[in-house]
């Protein structure tokens, strides 16, 4: 179910460093206008920087699109970061924490994971990785249903 929030839905190319800055701004300012709490902002915006970074930097470029979501009680925004780079041949180990392709931490799938409520990853080697989350300004029916 999507609802409309003046200047939430939005396809952003990631192409360069300036990309992932107006990326990280559009989060931010989307998350604001839908009633994210700061915290719950910050999270937001930290998963989208490290996903937009990976989908520049492993992924050789792509897109993000952000979709506002309401479900009548809560208010919702979905991220989904897209790239048709070399893929990921191991999903579950990118997302194990530790795991690097690169110099980093190797804390990003799965950091990003931890800060949001939903996630998906769907990778093909040699056809490209797209990232899904999404975040709700509470939580939703069905997460309350989850945790019973």
């Amino acid at each position: 179910m999507s609802g409309t929030v003046a200047g939430v839905d939005a396809r952003l190319p990631i192409r360069s460093d300036r990309d992932l800055v107006w990326v990280r701004q559009h989060v931010r300012q989307a998350a604001a206008a839908l009633g994210f709490g700061l915290v719950d902002q910050t999270k937001l915006v930290t998963a989208a920087s490290e996903l937009a970074r990976n989908t520049l930097v492993y992924g050789g470029g792509g897109e993000m699109a952000a979709t506002h979501l309401s479900d009548g009680r809560a208010q919702g925004l979905r991220l989904t970061f897209a790239d048709q780079g070399p893929g990921i041949a191991d999903p579950e180990r990118a997302l194990s924490d530790g795991y690097t392709s690169g110099g980093g931490l190797g804390l990003g799938l799965g950091g990003a994971r931890r800060l949001v409520q939903e996630f998906s990853l769907d990778s093909t080697p040699g056809v490209g990785t797209t990232v899904t989350v999404t975040s709700w300004t509470v939580r939703s029916p069905r997460q309350r249903e989850e945790r019973r």
